[in-house]
């Protein structure tokens, strides 16, 4: 089973989605693109035109190295005169975006096996991880899988709590144990209870942490062996949750927690709360980690499957009425 879209076809659900993406991204128009016509002597795009895009580029948080990879071979259809109009432009520069973006876009699968599938859910505090799990398990019971959380975030009453609440939104099971309880207990006591009840998939929470506290790095180890116990191959996905606003820190934060765990997925949250969005192109170049979902509310429809193609037409937005078209 598999969460996504099939290509170029998403449903009006997605498409508004993304539309509202775009609005949040831009505040109406894309700051990108936006006024590169008065930086257009007699209408010519030209060196000092590019380095304003540049610029922009490094302000959305896409980083020196991703942004020189953006603007590469545009500055020799430039001097070629290849690229005469700002609607050229924008066509190079989305086709760009898109040739970095589209190998992470890769949907979160559910093969028929291995059973229970479990998912370990982890980041720092307060990147919106546990209404990440609250969301993903009202999709997977829309595709009608039985769904187990485990409330592996045993420092905070509130997470417990939290949890709790989206386990009865959603009308599946939470398995928790007291505040200071051993997560990888949790985790043992939860996945158990999976396999005896035939469930599909599990959720697992666990606490914020920094990417440089190696202690709590170390918990999350013993999670992930205390896992193998019951399926050597579990956790199946170790989801990692980013904050857009963090900027370049995200980033950080996914490199760092790649090389402790492992990072299979990621899922991008608060995109609302940022007015640049970039990031994700920096993590893609680096990384190369798949993008599963991308989020930018509380709502459970605030979460979607990563697509490249309407990602990068919401960070761009459209060129002004009246530039002519050109192929990238």
């Amino acid at each position: 089973m598999i969460f996504g879209n099939t290509p170029g076809k998403p449903t009006s659900e997605e498409g508004g989605f993304f539309s509202r993406l775009r609005a949040r991204l831009n505040r109406g128009d894309s700051w990108l693109t936006r006024d590169l016509r008065e930086l257009m002597p007699g209408g010519r795009i030209d060196e000092d035109t590019l380095e304003e895009l540049e610029t922009r580029l490094l302000m959305a948080d896409v980083g020196v190295d991703t942004t020189a990879r953006v603007l590469e071979g545009l500055a020799g259809r430039v001097r070629r005169a290849e690229l005469t109009d700002l609607a050229a432009l924008h066509a190079a520069l989305k086709a760009r975006i898109v040739e970095i973006l589209a190998p992470v876009a890769v949907p979160l699968t559910f093969p028929a096996a291995p059973r229970p599938f479990v998912v370990l859910v982890v980041g720092v505090n307060g990147a919106g991880k546990t209404t990440t799990i609250g969301k993903l398990a009202h999709r997977l019971r829309g595709q009608d899988l039985k769904v187990l959380l485990a409330a592996g975030d045993t420092f905070r009453a509130a997470a417990v709590e939290q949890l709790k609440v989206w386990g009865e939104r959603n009308a599946v099971p939470v398995i928790a144990q007291g505040t200071g309880a051993d997560p990888a207990a949790v985790i043992f006591d939860a996945l158990n209870a999976a396999k005896a009840r035939g469930t599909d998939v599990v959720l697992a929470d666990t606490a914020g942490r920094l990417h440089n506290q190696a202690d709590l790095m170390n918990e999350l180890r013993k999670v992930r062996r205390v896992a193998g116990r019951i399926d050597p191959e579990a956790p199946h996905e170790t989801l990692l949750v980013l904050d857009a606003s963090q900027g370049q820190n995200a980033l950080t934060q996914a490199r760092m927690f790649h090389e402790a765990l492992g990072v299979t997925g990621l899922v991008i949250t608060k995109l609302d709360g940022t007015a640049k969005g970039g990031i994700l192109l920096a993590i893609a170049a680096e990384l190369g980690i798949p993008i599963r979902f991308i989020g930018i509310g509380e709502a459970r429809e605030d979460m979607q499957p990563f697509e490249a193609d309407a990602f990068a037409e919401a960070l761009l937005g459209s060129p002004a009425a009246g530039d002519g078209a050109a192929a990238p």
